[in-house]
């Protein structure tokens, strides 16, 4: 177990208020789509289209859903312009910027997972069909 945490395991989960936390930023973040949201719109701001083809698999309707459930809970910014063709991007807020080390955590761990448990990568790949 890693010794930079700021406390223990056994403390953490007895202290409500982290905990609390741990399920607040799961309920931002959680889903199939969410996380893929955030790492879609890391590089800078993207139109809907330009998602949902990044997204293969993703309704219009879920996307639709997801973006409006990430904006409400702060971590995106929707953006109209006032132009025709309607344009509308999407990017994350400074709030959802906080959540670039942690999909990089992420990352590194499912990375060293998957290492670990290759037969766990043809499971996952073939979720996404």
């Amino acid at each position: 177990m890693p010794t930079d945490l700021p406390v223990s395991y056994e403390t953490f989960w007895q202290d409500e208020r982290l905990a609390c936390a741990v399920s607040a930023a799961l309920g931002v973040i959680a889903g199939r789509w969410k996380v893929l949201i955030l790492r879609e719109l890391l590089p800078g701001a993207q139109r809907f289209n330009q998602l949902q083809r990044a997204l293969v698999g993703i309704s219009s309707k879920v996307l639709t859903e997801q973006l409006r459930q990430m904006e409400q809970d702060g971590i995106i910014h929707r953006q109209d312009f006032a132009e025709l063709p309607l344009r509308v991007e999407y990017a994350l807020t400074p709030l959802g910027r906080q959540l670039h080390p942690v999909l990089h955590l992420m990352h590194q761990w499912g990375s060293d997972y998957l290492a670990r448990q290759p037969q766990r990568w043809e499971q996952w790949v073939s979720q996404d069909d």
